[in-house]
């Protein structure tokens, strides 16, 4: 941010969200029942897969651990982020919601690389597989991870974590549809190598579910412009604001996965005005939704040492 930005902490005045608030008690009960039903699935998936030697099944049981795994320290981060802010965290711990989603990524793209490589393997070994068993599990796979992405679709556009949750949750019952698809076909063709092809595209949908989260998320964590904000438009709107002869210094950047702020210095018509000014602006900065905006005023006549930095 710009060095003659002043920190907030020790400020009195209140910031009023208006961001899409999320539905606390109901995220939390999602987040417990979801990461319950995997844990109990990866377990029986990853018991079937070893008894009837399927490739499918133990690749998803995988990659359903990672998705528990990211599903606990999603509900870490939402928890964190109602903690209260301090002296030393003026923002509380919101950010972790933006580095939890980073990680959760990551994990994504660790399993991804695994599942590939195994499947690789079986393409040119391809070993008996029980396709009753795999069909079996898999169509349980359906039911439990589409349930899942049903507790998380009403929130899924308020929170990057959240939208990560769902999305490999839909993405996994969408896979385990191709496993069910993949033990039909052995089941009645005897045709294995259906195992390892269908491994390979469990890895192609995640690699395809996360990487709009992972750029996201690593935009957030680098304190770039939300993707839901368009910073031409910001601009644009402060300067046509009633009383704004000039903006400039503007910076626009993530506290959270669904919070915003923004800093800029706002060159009025007349300092008499600066109070009516400001509260304009910072009405239409939360239309943008951008809910916490610090704004340095300054007169026509003032030189800002700033500008061209």
């Amino acid at each position: 941010m710009a060095p003659a930005v002043r920190p907030e902490h020790g400020h009195r005045h209140h910031h009023h969200h208006h961001h899409p608030e999320l539905r606390g008690g109901s995220l939390d009960t999602a987040f417990v029942v979801g990461i319950l039903l995997n844990l109990l699935f990866v377990a029986v998936e990853a018991a079937v897969g070893f008894c009837s030697d399927s490739m499918g099944l133990l690749s998803d049981a995988g990659h359903n651990l990672s998705d528990v795994a990211s599903l606990l320290l999603a509900m870490l981060a939402f928890r964190l982020a109602r903690t209260p802010a301090t002296a030393r965290y003026t923002y509380g711990y919101k950010k972790s919601t933006v580095l939890v989603s980073l990680l959760n990524s990551v994990i994504l793209l660790v399993a991804v690389g695994v599942i590939a490589a195994e499947s690789i393997g079986r393409l040119f070994r391809p070993e008996e597989v029980a396709g009753a068993a795999v069909a079996w599990t898999a169509g349980a796979g359906v039911v439990v991870n589409g349930f899942t992405a049903w507790l998380f679709m009403k929130d899924k556009e308020r929170d990057l974590n959240v939208k990560g949750a769902y999305l490999h949750m839909a993405a996994d019952a969408l896979v385990s549809v191709g496993v069910l698809l993949s033990g039909v076909v052995i089941r009645f063709t005897g045709w294995h190598v259906v195992d390892p092809i269908v491994g390979l595209a469990v890895a192609g949908v995640i690699v395809a579910s996360v990487w709009s989260l992972l750029r996201d998320s690593l935009r957030l964590s680098l304190d770039g412009v939300p993707a839901a904000i368009d910073p031409e438009a910001v601009a644009r709107t402060m300067q046509t604001t009633e009383g704004v002869r000039e903006v400039h210094h503007i910076h626009i950047w993530a506290i959270s996965t669904t919070e915003n702020a923004l800093t800029a210095h706002v060159v009025v018509e007349r300092l008499a005005d600066m109070a009516q000014v400001k509260r304009r602006l910072k009405d239409r900065l939360r239309e943008l939704g951008i809910a916490h905006a610090t704004l340095e005023i300054e007169s026509a006549a003032e030189h800002c040492d700033e500008q061209h930095d």
